[in-house]
């Protein structure tokens, strides 16, 4: 833990943070102290030797305001519950972190999907959204979507548990202009330095052959080459197997090319894959929104569009895209959400 102080103020950061990072979280703080408390939060974790540290930072909302939802936005509130009753799906451990990528997804996309207008909004940032398929999930999307709704279930690809998996942080379920319906899926980031790396490097199961020094056309010929093939029975080499012609330009890549960030989206890609088969959705997409003002990112997505040759099913987007195209239908409901969005991410 760092302090640092500016205008007058001390603040309790994490170590470690980029320039972007210690910008968004002065102002998420000074956030906080203005319209929810000044009192610090609390994070424990367990060191190497296993004792429990305790430290204290602004940007976490203490113990007695959390049962209140302080960092989400009032009016979607009483749907967010009814959805998470119905869906059971996890609040991240980060949470009641200012910082939060899950509450600010939240954020997002609910006050427009929630709303009338948000057929207007869609139409003009996917130009194949025709309607909102309200009867489809939870009024037509999905918080934290897989193919499952129990622990029980492996999903798809065969990864999921109770305490992992392939999700994307919303789905939308939608018609296009020729009335078949389609699902989005899409991954929110707001002050993150890298997407969820693959751990298969780093599973204590592995071998020496899952060594991740294998290319592409290694592990296609012979998947018991990665730890998340032979190891976990995971269906992600299957289904790449079968979609091969999607990474059309993996040959350039000399090792695994799924390594680091690119992970996640590969396996949030492979999920719609996974959808498409299943016949229900005709077609699947897959986007990332980030903040305007995170650059950390950029290198993991332009890897990956490299990788696919910027195939139209993945798509990039920011946040403050969404809120124009919600400001342009001129609805006084969305423009008091609005405000108050662009007030808590300075975007």
């Amino acid at each position: 833990m760092i302090e640092i102080k500016q205008n007058g103020n001390t603040y309790k950061l994490p170590n470690g943070l980029t320039d972007f990072q210690k910008e968004m979280y002065v102002h998420l703080i000074n956030w906080k102290w203005d319209n929810i408390t000044k009192q610090v939060g609390v994070y424990h974790r367990k060191d190497r030797e296993g004792v429990i540290r305790t430290n204290e930072y602004d940007a976490i909302l203490p113990d007695f305001v959390r049962d209140d939802f302080p960092i989400v936005y009032p009016l979607i509130l009483d749907d967010l519950k009814q959805h998470q009753a119905l869906y059971s799906f996890k609040f991240h451990e980060h949470f009641n972190h200012m910082a939060s990528s899950q509450a600010a997804n939240i954020n997002l996309f609910l006050p427009i999907l929630l709303n009338e207008k948000a057929d207007s909004v869609f139409k003009q940032l996917k130009t194949d959204f025709k309607r909102l398929a309200i009867d489809e999930l939870y009024k037509g999307f999905r918080i934290e979507f897989w193919d499952g709704n129990s622990n029980k279930e492996k999903g798809m690809l065969g990864d999921h548990s109770a305490i992992a998996g392939t999700d994307s942080d919303i789905a939308i379920a939608y018609y296009n202009h020729n009335d078949e319906l389609c699902l989005w899926l899409i991954e929110h980031k707001l002050t993150e330095k890298e997407f969820t790396e693959c751990g298969g490097a780093k599973s204590k199961g592995r071998k020496p052959i899952h060594n991740c020094n294998h290319t592409f056309s290694d592990i296609i010929s012979n998947k018991d080459l990665c730890y998340y093939h032979s190891g976990r029975k995971y269906e992600y080499w299957n289904i790449t197997e079968n979609n091969q012609s999607y990474f059309v330009n993996q040959s350039m890549h000399v090792t695994c090319p799924f390594r680091g960030g690119i992970n996640q989206l590969w396996r949030n890609q492979l999920l719609g894959f996974a959808l498409e088969k299943s016949g229900k959705y005709k077609h699947v997409y897959f986007s990332v929104v980030k903040h305007p003002e995170n650059k950390a990112l950029d290198a993991s997505i332009n890897n990956y569009k490299n990788l696919i040759n910027n195939h139209p099913k993945f798509s990039i987007f920011d946040s403050n895209e969404v809120v124009t195209y919600a400001k342009s239908v001129n609805d006084e409901e969305l423009n008091n959400w609005v405000s108050w969005y662009e007030d808590l991410y300075k975007v």
